[in-house]
């Protein structure tokens, strides 16, 4: 058994979004996501055929639906995302790193 803390092993450049899974097994994965301005590819939508929780950690980051209203994400905050819920990134703080905390389930 190890421990582990969320806030460690953070580069100090992040170029691209940064995905990390936690935990994975036939049921569920669990992934840390660090943001720093990026958002979702400009074209099409994720569509995944997994629920999706995700909670910031610190931070704050903008969440687009398709046929939804945006919703603004700040510390904190958490949403159930159900399967083929078509959704993006729309924005993250370009000033100050986002970390987020996703569950697939």
């Amino acid at each position: 058994m190890k421990k582990e803390n969320i806030f460690n092993h953070i580069p100090k450049i992040i170029k691209n979004e940064l995905f990390e899974d936690i935990l994975s097994n036939k049921k569920i994965r669990v992934e840390r996501i660090i943001s720093k301005g990026q958002t979702s590819p400009k074209k099409g939508w994720y569509d995944q055929k997994e629920n999706e929780w995700v909670m910031i950690l610190k931070g704050k980051a903008i969440l687009s639906f398709k046929n939804h209203k945006d919703i603004k994400l700040k510390e904190g905050d958490y949403i159930n995302i159900k399967a083929h819920t078509k959704h993006k990134v729309s924005w993250t703080n370009p000033d100050k790193k986002t970390i987020w905390l996703a569950i697939f389930y």
